[in-house]
């Protein structure tokens, strides 16, 4: 598949309906530009990223830069909205059965009621709110592990914020053979529970979704937003004037 590389990262090229109608297995992951600074520091992040099969631009912004580049990428593909749009492209597909594993406790199976309301079957078959540094204890790991088995679920959503969610699923995912699809994807179970709202569709075709994120919760976004991201465009301008370094690269 056409892929365009953005620093370290390669990212297929390719529409949300051709994501649908071809993902049937793997591991996707969306990067954005807090990902893409994460990736220049955090080796098992970028290790993590080199496991994936599916690697899909979920950043309007990113889609923007991109046409400064020789392969621009076709569109944006945000996560959240992806994932509504795969469940409804799946609703009638009785072998399509969902687990959610994120958000604070309760959210996620009330994201379940939700979600399995809209498309009027169980789609979503478990859900489960892991505790704050579940990704350090083994013995809890292997219980949500056990848990996810025992679902018959054989597409798995974790949303518990990166780079902690695609860190998991690329040490686990071996222990979950019957999951066919691996979707790293947020804050997606906040979104569909109502527990956090998106941006109304104006902010989101003006590249806005960020800023309203940060209005709602300006605390935890500052220094994402308005330090660490800031980042991204100093190393792209490199990239583009060909002095961009892989910090992970063997050459």
């Amino acid at each position: 598949m056409e892929t365009t590389r953005i620093l370290n990262i390669d990212i297929i090229n390719l529409s949300e309906t051709e994501l649908l109608e071809r993902l049937s297995k793997g591991v996707v992951y969306t990067p954005n530009l807090d990902h893409l600074v994460k990736l220049q520091r955090d080796k098992e992040f970028y290790e993590a990223y080199q496991s994936a099969d599916w690697v899909v631009c979920d950043s309007r912004i990113l889609h923007k830069v991109s046409k400064l580049t020789s392969s621009p990428l076709r569109e944006a593909i945000p996560g959240s909205s992806f994932f509504t749009s795969f469940y409804l492209f799946h609703k009638d597909d009785p072998n399509c059965k969902i687990f959610l594993l994120g958000a604070k406790e309760g959210v996620a199976v009330k994201a379940m009621k939700e979600i399995n309301g809209k498309v009027g079957r169980e789609i979503v078959v478990g859900a489960h709110s892991p505790s704050f540094g579940f990704e350090k204890n083994e013995k809890e790991c292997g219980e949500i592990i056990d848990i996810v088995n025992a679902s018959g679920a054989n597409v798995v959503l974790v949303g518990v914020g990166a780079p902690k969610q695609e860190k998991w699923i690329a040490k686990y995912r071996s222990r979950m053979p019957g999951v066919d699809i691996f979707l790293a994807l947020g804050a997606t179970i906040d979104f569909e529970a109502n527990a956090l709202k998106r941006a109304p569709r104006i902010w989101q075709r003006l590249c806005l979704e960020w800023l309203y994120r940060f209005i709602c919760e300006p605390r935890r976004l500052f220094r994402r937003y308005f330090i660490d991201d800031t980042r991204f465009f100093w190393l792209y301008a490199k990239q583009l004037m060909g002095l961009y370094h892989d910090p992970f690269s063997k050459a």
